[in-house]
C-alpha cells in the first residue's frame, strides 16, 4: 500500500524553503522520523513521518518553496518489515509510462509514439502528431544558488549561466545583481515612501583592504524587525536603578538549596509580572487603526537570547503564574533551544513584553528597542557595589541598572518612572511579591 506523507500546519509561516532533505529513495523509516528541515523566519524546522515504510518516491527538492499539505514522499507501508535498502532497487515495479527527459535551453519536441493512447497530452494542445511544444527553458543551477536567488530577489531566468553548460555559478548571479543595483542606484537625496533620504552608496575598497561577509538569515530578518519598529514608534528611555543587595544573597541562597541555575532574571522576569499587572498600559497594544489600544489580560514575556546567528527572542507563558524554580528551568530550556535553533513557531510568538540583558557582559545603561507590537521593553545592565547615604553614612549596596523603552503613543512619561519605581519597589525585597 502506498501512503502519501504531507507537510503539516505550519502555523503562520507560509511559502518556507526546504533546507534539507533526511532521507533517500529505498530507506526503512520509523514514525516520527524526521524526513526534512524546513527554514521557518528564525529557526530550522524538522518535519517527521506519521508512517512507517519504505520510500518509494521523494517529491521535494533541496530549495524549494512549501506550504502545509504539499507531498514530501510516498511509503509503502506494507512490506516494512520484508524490505530493506539494499532490495529495494529489485522488489520495487518499474514505471509502465513512458519517460520523457526535458532539454534544457531548447524546445521540446514530441515524436509521434507507437500508441499515442498511453500518452497523457495536456487539455488545451491540438492532439496534431509531430507538432512542436514549446516550453520556457529550465535554469541550469544548483539549490544553493536557487537560495541565494530567492533571498535576494533576483529572477535567475534572466542570469547569464558561465558554467558548463551554461550552469549559473554564485558568482554569476552575484555579477547580475550587483548590474542591477548600478543601473538602478538611488540618488543620494532621493527620498523613499518612509520620506528618509537614502545614504549614498560608497566603495570602501578606496581607502584600504575590506572584506565582505553575508548576514545571517536571523540578523536580516531581525533587522528588518528592528528597523521597522524603530520608524514607527516614538520610543522614549527611562533610566532607573534598584537595590538588589538583599535579593542577591537570597538568589544565591536558593542556589545552594536546589540543583538548578536559579539566575537574577527569574527575579526580575516575576517582578515585571507584577509591574504588568500593577500598570496595564505596559500589557498592551495598539490596534491597526492606532485610535485604540488592546489590554492583555495574559502575561508572556520575552526574553532575548544571543545565538550563533544573531538574537532570538523565545516566549515564557504565563509568568504570572509560576513560581521561581518553575521560570528558572523555563529560562534554561527555552535558552538553550534558541542556541541550537530548534525553538518552535509556538515558543517564538505570543508576548506581551520583552526583557533584554547585558549584565553578563558589562556597560551602564542602553536604549533597547520595542519588540513590535508590544509597547515596553527592559533593558538590564551589569550591577555593580555603589557607596549609598543612608541614615547619616555610606554603606555599600549593589545597584542593578534598569533602561525602560517605552512607546509615548500609549505610555506617558510619568507612567514610566512610576513602572521603574515599582519595579525597584518589588525587588529590593522580593518578599513583597508575596503581598
Amino acid at each position: 500500500m502506498l501512503q502519501e506523507i504531507k507537510i503539516p500546519d505550519l502555523g503562520d509561516f507560509k511559502d518556507v524553503p526546504v533546507l534539507e532533505i533526511l532521507i533517500s529513495v529505498g530507506d526503512a523509516i520509523e514514525i516520527e522520523q524526521s524526513l526534512l528541515i524546513l527554514e521557518s523566519d528564525k529557526a530550522s524546522m524538522e518535519i517527521p513521518t506519521s508512517q512507517a515504510g519504505i520510500v518509494q518516491e521523494i517529491k521535494l527538492n533541496v530549495g524549494d518553496i512549501v506550504n502545509a499539505g504539499a507531498v514530501i514522499a510516498t511509503l509503502n507501508t506494507t512490506e516494512t518489515t520484508k524490505i530493506t535498502k539494499n532490495s529495494i532497487s529489485e522488489t520495487v515495479e518499474k514505471p509502465t509510462q513512458p519517460i520523457v527527459e526535458s532539454v534544457e535551453a531548447s524546445p521540446l519536441y514530441v515524436p509521434n509514439p507507437v500508441n499515442s493512447s498511453e500518452i497523457r497530452k495536456p487539455h488545451n494542445l491540438p492532439s496534431f502528431p509531430n507538432t512542436p511544444i514549446k516550453i520556457k527553458p529550465s535554469v541550469h543551477a544548483g539549490p544553493a544558488v536557487r537560495h541565494l536567488a530567492r533571498e535576494l530577489g533576483a529572477d535567475l531566468f534572466k542570469v547569464k549561466g558561465s558554467g558548463r553548460k551554461q550552469r549559473i555559478l554564485k558568482q554569476d548571479l552575484q555579477d547580475f545583481v550587483k548590474q542591477v543595483m548600478t543601473e538602478n542606484t538611488v540618488p543620494a537625496m532621493s527620498f523613499s515612501g518612509s520620506g528618509i533620504p537614502q545614504l549614498p552608496e560608497i566603495d570602501f575598497s578606496q581607502f584600504g583592504e575590506t572584506t565582505t561577509k553575508k548576514l545571517s538569515r536571523i540578523k536580516k530578518i531581525s533587522g528588518n524587525h528592528l528597523h521597522t519598529g524603530w520608524l514607527n514608534i516614538p520610543h522614549v528611555t527611562q533610566f532607573d536603578e534598584v537595590d538588589i543587595t538583599e535579593l542577591e544573597a537570597f538568589r544565591k541562597d536558593l542556589a545552594k538549596q536546589r540543583d538548578i541555575k536559579m539566575t537574577l532574571l527569574a527575579f526580575v522576569l516575576k517582578g515585571c509580572a507584577s509591574a504588568l499587572q500593577e500598570f496595564p498600559n505596559f500589557n498592551a497594544s495598539l490596534d491597526s487603526s492606532k485610535e485604540n489600544i488592546i489590554l492583555k489580560h495574559y502575561c508572556n514575556i520575552g526574553v532575548a537570547v544571543e545565538t550563533p546567528n544573531g538574537l532570538m527572542v523565545p516566549v515564557l507563558k504565563d509568568v504570572n503564574k509560576k513560581g521561581l524554580f518553575e521560570l528558572a528551568e523555563d529560562l534554561k530550556d527555552l535558552s538553550q533551544k534558541a542556541r541550537k535553533g530548534k525553538l518552535s513557531v509556538d515558543e517564538m510568538k505570543g508576548g506581551c513584553f520583552t526583557i533584554t540583558s547585558l549584565g553578563g557582559i558589562g556597560g551602564t545603561a542602553f536604549t533597547p528597542i520595542i519588540n513590535a507590537p508590544e509597547v515596553a521593553i527592559l533593558g538590564l545592565s551589569r550591577s555593580k557595589m555603589q557607596p549609598i547615604y543612608t541614615n547619616g553614612e555610606f554603606v555599600p549596596r549593589l545597584m542593578l541598572p534598569l533602561s525602560l523603552s517605552y512607546d509615548h503613543r500609549v505610555i506617558d512619561g510619568a507612567d514610566g518612572v512610576r513602572f521603574t519605581q515599582y519595579l525597584s519597589f518589588i525587588l529590593s525585597d522580593v518578599r513583597r511579591l508575596l503581598l
